[in-house]
């Protein structure tokens, strides 16, 4: 884990604004399975790629993996060499990933006070 993963801050680009904190946030975990990934991981403790896969459900390989870059260089999940042959990779939540437990518990209670399933595709907000 890099040190600034360790413990310090992530620089954002709207210092001073209110709102930034916010933004910053959902910058980081907005993107469509980025709060997918790490509810799971949070439900389960470290997967390897394939299982992490199947918990996410509907995932492209190219996107977990591209996804999982994503928040490994953001500092929210690490990635660990587990065995060389066969070759396998372990993601687990870092401390700052395990720290939005309770924005990802919120998204989920939102949620479920305030959607139901569409009728169908076209109907649906996303």
């Amino acid at each position: 884990m890099s040190d600034r993963a360790a413990g310090q801050k992530l620089p954002v680009w709207c210092a001073g604004d209110d709102w930034c904190p916010i933004t910053t946030t959902a910058r980081l975990v907005g993107k469509k399975w980025h709060p997918v990934i790490v509810h799971r991981l949070l439900a389960t403790g470290p997967l390897g790629f394939n299982a992490l896969k199947d918990e996410v459900d509907g995932v492209s390989s190219k996107v977990l993996s591209d996804s999982l870059s994503d928040l490994e260089a953001s500092g929210l999940v690490d990635r660990t060499v587990v065995s060389e042959k066969p070759f396998r990779v372990e993601y687990s939540l870092t401390a700052r990933g395990r720290d939005l437990r309770p924005v990802i518990e919120a998204m989920a209670e939102w949620g479920d006070a305030h959607l139901v399933p569409a009728e169908d595709e076209s109907a649906s907000v996303v």
